[in-house]
């Protein structure tokens, strides 16, 4: 069935999603302020028409381009995010949607591996969709239905929402594994360490211990730590080259909201924790890597 999708944002993402979708469907999009394909003058307009609105935006503009458009959204809409980040509150983009929508409008998530630029090239994408109400997938499994996104239906929202977030934290640990030259071995360490600290993280927000095996975590844990096109493997890389000028991206942004908000026990997480110090305070990079090996050394023992 041929829908009705209005995309909001049209960078590298929004660009993704018209590629998959328009020839299927009809396509609209919205874009800093201005309708940028579409029928109707204004944002508003185009949402009261719409069946699906795809979010290809950053977290932080959630809160208000959702509270906008809610009082417009046409009964059985659906509002998607693929957003991986925290907004200024600390809040996930579903957190988002659940305080705006309050249950008067139904949303979703869409997390996994999907690189834009492979995409745009006709290659294959995977994600995970988690909906506030299940019987919606019916509607995602449509919209994605014959593309080269291969989407399959997932639980647990808050602990896939945090999975897809925090990798980003750690895939800049395999950028300083790997301009450090520490090896092919240290590649598998590290996987092994990420993977057990979100379920820990994931279980400590009440979610579900498998959850981090999945396309949200797992499956785009390994896209981003180890494509050297991936914004954070390149941010490790450069800590340890001395590059410290620009030290930002999702991952550096989460480091801070986490800290700023306590939003969980980050000490307790040793990987997570050196990942925090280097993009903190970089010129210590070589010691703490150190730290954190001597730190492996003592509690081998204790590993079953």
């Amino acid at each position: 069935m041929k829908l009705r999708v209005l995309i909001l944002g049209y960078g590298e993402m929004g660009h993704a999603m018209e590629y998959l979708l328009a020839a299927r469907h009809d396509v609209r999009i919205w874009n800093m302020g201005v309708v940028v394909k579409g029928s109707k003058a204004t944002l508003e307009e185009e949402v009261a028409e719409a069946q699906v609105i795809l979010f290809c935006l950053p977290v932080n503009p959630h809160h208000e381009i959702a509270s906008r458009i809610a009082p417009y959204l046409a009964e059985g809409s659906l509002c998607l995010s693929i957003a991986k980040g925290l907004d200024e509150s600390g809040r996930t983009a579903a957190q988002v949607f659940d305080s705006v929508f309050n249950g008067k409008h139904r949303y979703g998530v869409v997390y996994g591996p999907m690189i834009s630029e492979e995409i745009r090239m006709g290659r294959y994408a995977f994600a995970d969709a988690v909906l506030s109400d299940a019987a919606d997938f019916g509607v995602v499994h449509n919209l994605f239905r014959s593309s080269t996104l291969i989407c399959q239906q997932a639980s647990d929202m808050h602990g896939r929402s945090w999975s897809v977030i925090l990798k980003n934290v750690y895939a800049i640990m395999f950028g300083v594994a790997d301009e450090l030259k520490l090896g092919d071995n240290m590649r598998g360490h590290l996987m092994v360490a990420a993977i057990a600290e979100l379920s820990g993280i994931v279980q400590a927000f009440g979610g579900q211990a498998h959850t981090p095996y999945s396309y949200a975590g797992l499956g785009d844990l390994l896209t981003t730590a180890t494509s050297e096109g991936s914004h954070h493997h390149a941010l490790g890389r450069r800590l340890v080259r001395g590059e410290w000028s620009d030290i930002s991206g999702e991952g550096v942004h989460t480091l801070r909201m986490v800290e700023k908000y306590h939003l969980f026990d980050w000490r307790s997480y040793p990987l997570f924790s050196l990942a925090r110090d280097i993009a903190t305070a970089p010129e210590t990079l070589n010691e703490r890597v150190e730290d954190y090996l001597k730190l492996l050394r003592e509690t081998e023992s204790c590993a079953i």
